[in-house]
C-alpha cells in the first residue's frame, strides 16, 4: 500500500508529523517529511491521537477555472493564464471536522480539488525544476460563498471564511495522472463531480512554475489545482465527501456558523 504521511495531535496536546501504518499506528517523525524528517522510536496507537490537516502552510494558492467544463458552467472561458487567488491558512480544517455555514451567505458551494504540497523553496523555477519541487498530494474542498463571490466582484471574503478549506486526510508522494476525482453528497451513489486529474488545463507542475514567477513558495505550502464541473450548493446538515484515487477520501459535515 502507498505510504501515507499525517499530522496528528496526541491526547496530551502534542503535535507530530508521522507515517501512518496499516494498523493505524503512527510512526512519529522528528520533522515534517518534506524537511527530511526521520522516524523516531515513538509510535502512537490509534486511540491516542487525532488526525489534523496534514500540513500547516504559510499560504494556500488556489487556481480558478482549471477544468474546461467547470469554466463553462461558471459562464466563462478557460483563462489564457492560470487564474490565481489566495485562501488564508486559518480556513483549514481536517477530515471529519465541520464546515461552518456563515450567517452572511445564502449560497455556499463545495469544490472538490487536488491539492499539491511544495517540498522545497521555489522561486522562478522552470518547468523541470517545478516538477521536482512537488513533494506530494492530498485532497481539498475549496468551499465558496457563491453569492458573496458575485456580490464582492473579488474572492477574498467568499473563499476565506474559517473552515472553508477542508484538507486531508493525509499526503501521498505519487499520484497517477489517470486518477479520478469524485465528489459525493450525503448518501447519494452518483457523484456530483467526476473528472480525471489529467483533464486539468494547466498541470500541477506548470502551476508551480507559474506561481513561482510571482511569489516564493515555501516547504509545506499548498496549491489548490482547481475543481471540475458539477459544483453545487451545500445545505446545513449535509455531509460532503471528496475522493481521489490513490489518495483516499476527505469527508466533512456542514453546520450553522458561529
Amino acid at each position: 500500500m502507498v505510504q501515507r504521511y499525517v499530522r496528528v495531535k496526541t491526547s496530551e496536546g502534542k503535535t507530530y508529523y508521522g507515517s501512518l501504518l496499516l494498523s493505524r499506528t503512527v510512526e512519529v517523525l522528528d520533522a515534517p517529511p518534506w524537511l527530511k524528517g526521520k522516524p523516531t522510536s515513538l509510535k502512537l496507537e490509534p486511540d491516542t491521537y487525532k488526525l489534523l490537516a496534514p500540513c500547516a502552510p504559510s499560504k494556500i494558492v488556489a487556481v480558478g477555472k482549471n477544468y474546461r467544463q467547470h469554466a463553462q458552467e461558471m459562464g466563462g472561458e478557460v483563462p489564457a493564464e492560470p487564474l490565481l487567488f489566495l485562501k488564508p491558512p486559518s480556513a483549514i480544517v481536517a477530515d471529519s471536522e465541520a464546515i461552518y455555514y456563515p450567517q452572511q451567505s445564502d449560497r455556499v458551494d463545495y469544490e472538490g480539488e487536488l491539492a499539491v504540497i511544495i517540498g522545497e523553496f521555489c522561486k522562478n523555477c522552470n518547468l523541470e525544476q517545478a516538477r521536482n519541487k512537488i513533494w506530494g498530494y492530498t485532497i481539498a474542498n475549496d468551499v465558496t460563498a457563491r453569492d458573496l463571490q458575485k456580490k464582492d466582484n473579488q474572492w477574498t471574503r467568499a473563499k476565506g471564511f474559517d473552515t472553508f478549506c477542508p484538507l486531508g486526510p493525509w499526503i501521498v508522494r505519487e499520484l497517477s495522472p489517470g486518477a479520478k476525482l469524485q465528489t459525493f453528497m450525503n448518501q447519494e451513489e452518483e457523484p456530483r463531480q467526476s473528472a480525471f486529474i489529467s483533464d486539468m488545463v494547466f498541470t500541477p507542475e506548470f502551476l508551480v512554475h507559474y506561481i513561482s514567477q510571482i511569489m516564493k513558495l515555501l516547504p509545506g505550502d499548498i496549491i489548490l489545482t482547481g475543481t471540475p464541473a458539477g459544483v453545487g450548493a451545500l445545505q446545513k446538515g449535509d455531509r460532503i465527501r471528496i475522493e481521489i484515487q490513490g489518495i483516499g477520501s476527505l469527508e466533512n459535515y456542514v453546520i450553522v456558523g458561529i
